[in-house]
């Protein structure tokens, strides 16, 4: 499962030269042209990070990173602040708002890349680790292999993407809906309950006779991995 990424910015051009690099990279990207628009989308779905042009028509980089950090939701979502603007003061400015980092442009697309990559290894370390690991439960994300108990489990590659998006944020409650983004893709229109005959499915792969379940049912709201989780003694 990709880690996505909200590009900010209203010229064109780099918007298509930074969504190429980084979806070339593995991430899943999503582009707006105004502040406002991005307000919006913000309040709609939470990205893992986001870069953001200063000056925009509708609102300003500035103002809609103090948004960001003034809701609960979005303060510490990682933001790389994109400007033209190389003078210390703005730079000061930038930061003191509370963009995690500054790049002034033009700049180089691989060092970019690295500082998104930093970040994300700071402020989200499980949305870039090889391998995940609960419990007795290992999976890995290069060799896409589950094992528990150093036991190797068979899960089709929905319920890999579906364990691998749960494990990413243990104790948080997703609902089915935002599993079907999460898993499936925004574009992808299937019945919420396809969301519980995955879960029935993965549960069956990974709990075998005393094994511990970690797949948390939480009725009216939806599914997490418990971040209590540990094997049976």
């Amino acid at each position: 499962m990709s880690t996505r990424i909200l590009i900010v910015e209203d010229e064109e051009a780099l918007t298509l030269l930074l969504r190429y690099n980084l979806e070339a990279e593995g991430f899943e990207v999503d582009a707006v042209a105004r502040g406002d628009e991005a307000d919006i989308r913000l309040r709609e779905q939470v990205p893992d990070l986001v870069l953001l042009d200063w000056m925009m028509p509708g609102l300003s980089g500035i103002e809609l990173c103090r948004r960001i950090r003034a809701r609960r939701e979005t303060e510490r979502l990682p933001v790389i602040m994109l400007t033209a603007r190389g003078e210390e003061g703005d730079r000061v400015r930038g930061l003191a708002t509370g963009a995690d980092d500054y790049i002034v442009k033009p700049f180089s697309v691989p060092e970019l890349l690295a500082r998104v990559r930093a970040l994300l290894r700071r402020a989200k370390p499980a949305h870039v680790a090889d391998l995940l690991i609960a419990g007795d439960i290992e999976l890995d994300r290069v060799s896409h292999r589950v094992r528990r108990d150093g036991r190797e489990l068979h899960l089709g590659p929905t319920e890999f993407k579906l364990l691998e998006f749960l494990m990413q944020s243990p104790g948080r409650v997703f609902s089915r809906e935002q599993l079907l983004d999460g898993v499936w893709g925004h574009d992808v229109y299937i019945d919420e309950r396809t969301v519980d005959v995955h879960i029935g499915r993965l549960r069956k792969a990974i709990n075998r006779g005393r094994d511990s379940d970690p797949i948390r049912t939480v009725r009216g709201s939806g599914y997490s991995f418990d971040e209590m989780f540990a094997p049976e003694a």
